[in-house]
């Protein structure tokens, strides 16, 4: 509900609220506490270098959000501490954030770090020491144990979430998922939070300068390389696939225009012969999508089932029929999707409901 008269639970729980120093978190929390629950703030520290990490109001993981977050701990009410998950998040954020890129795939750090930080180490340690749930910023509804998404569509986070388990789920508690985000700033300042006024995190925490680019070549160092066309002539070339995204029309360092005279885009990655194949905006679309490690919300289904897929977050919602095959999932769209990137999520809704989740790892298109 919006304002701060959120209602008070029936039961109440020994609950961990992830306290990032931004206003959703510190919200989430108040509203957990003013419920009656027991809440202790945590704030997790991600790296052993925070000035390396973004730094003013951009980040998520500097030592200015820690001190944020202390202050609105100490306006709630609550204990406050500090954890240090830094070297954990460095090997299952950072580390498989560069081996995806290397691998010709795009991964979603802030996806990966909701499914091996917040509601693994974060979560496992809390339930270690006897708290029952962890409770966080993000714009999603649990009902009944059923994952929704948020009333406000501009700020909906249940793409990001559906990588969580039930079980994961069970212990998780997030009370702004029925609040508009204007509405969540109005309620911080009347609770007397700072941070009311802070904006918004954006692009990925741990590129300090926002240059992805120069992030991988720094780890990956440079691997020269052709751009071919979809014909397999060499155009132009490159200092690392990893550089590139499917999708991607910007600095492709092409040597000729293209016959046609449009804009070419990449459309595909092949780490195995370091090449970045380029073409037509239409080459992009694609109509089928199979996705590993599939992850159930509910429960599978028997046959194909008409449903809708998101492929990115904030991305398009398409409509689809979607199938178990053997270990993984496939997707049939109902009209082309463009830009569609392995390595990303496919999130498979009911409406509102999330059904469930997989790992792109392959896509059926008019370039293949």
């Amino acid at each position: 509900m919006a304002g701060d008269a959120y209602p008070r639970s029936v039961m109440s729980l020994r609950v961990l609220a992830a306290m990032s120093g931004g206003v959703d978190s510190a919200v989430a929390a108040a509203r957990a506490a003013e419920a009656g629950h027991d809440v202790t703030g945590v704030h997790m520290a991600l790296s052993s270098n925070p000035q390396s990490y973004r730094t003013g109001a951009r980040g998520c993981c500097t030592l200015e959000d820690s001190r944020d977050a202390r202050r609105a701990a100490d306006v709630i009410g609550i204990p406050f501490y500090v954890w240090d998950l830094a070297e954990r998040f460095d090997r299952d954020v950072v580390q498989d954030f560069v081996k995806e890129y290397a691998a010709g795939r795009t991964p979603n750090p802030c996806l990966r770090c909701n499914e091996k930080i917040k509601f693994a180490a974060l979560l496992d340690k809390a339930l270690a020491l006897g708290f029952d749930a962890v409770c966080t910023g993000h714009y999603a509804r649990l009902e009944d144990g059923v994952l929704r998404r948020a009333v406000d569509d501009g700020k909906d986070q249940s793409y990001v979430l559906a990588v969580c388990s039930k079980e994961q789920l069970s212990h998780a508690m997030f009370p702004l998922g029925d609040t508009a985000k204007a509405d969540i700033r109005r309620e911080a300042e009347r609770r007397g939070l700072q941070v009311a006024d802070k904006p918004d995190s954006h692009d990925i925490c741990f590129i300090a300068d926002g240059d992805t680019r120069a992030f991988l070549a720094e780890r990956l160092g440079a691997a020269p390389g052709p751009i071919v066309d979809p014909a397999g002539d060499v155009i132009g070339d490159h200092d690392g696939a990893y550089a590139y995204t499917v999708g991607q029309r910007k600095g492709l360092r092409i040597g000729r225009p293209a016959p046609d005279g449009k804009p070419r885009y990449v459309l595909d990655i092949s780490p195995v012969t370091n090449t970045v194949t380029v073409g037509p905006r239409e080459a992009l679309d694609v109509h089928e999508i199979t996705g590993e490690r599939p992850l159930w919300l509910t429960e599978p289904p028997a046959g194909p089932l008409e449903c809708q897929v998101q492929l990115r977050a904030h991305g398009e919602v398409h409509d689809c029929v979607a199938w178990v095959q053997g270990d993984a999932l496939r997707i049939r769209l109902h009209a082309p999707a463009r830009g569609v990137a392995k390595g990303q999520a496919a999130v498979l809704y009911d409406g509102e409901t999330v059904l469930g989740s997989a790992t792109i790892a392959a896509t059926d298109s008019v370039f293949a």
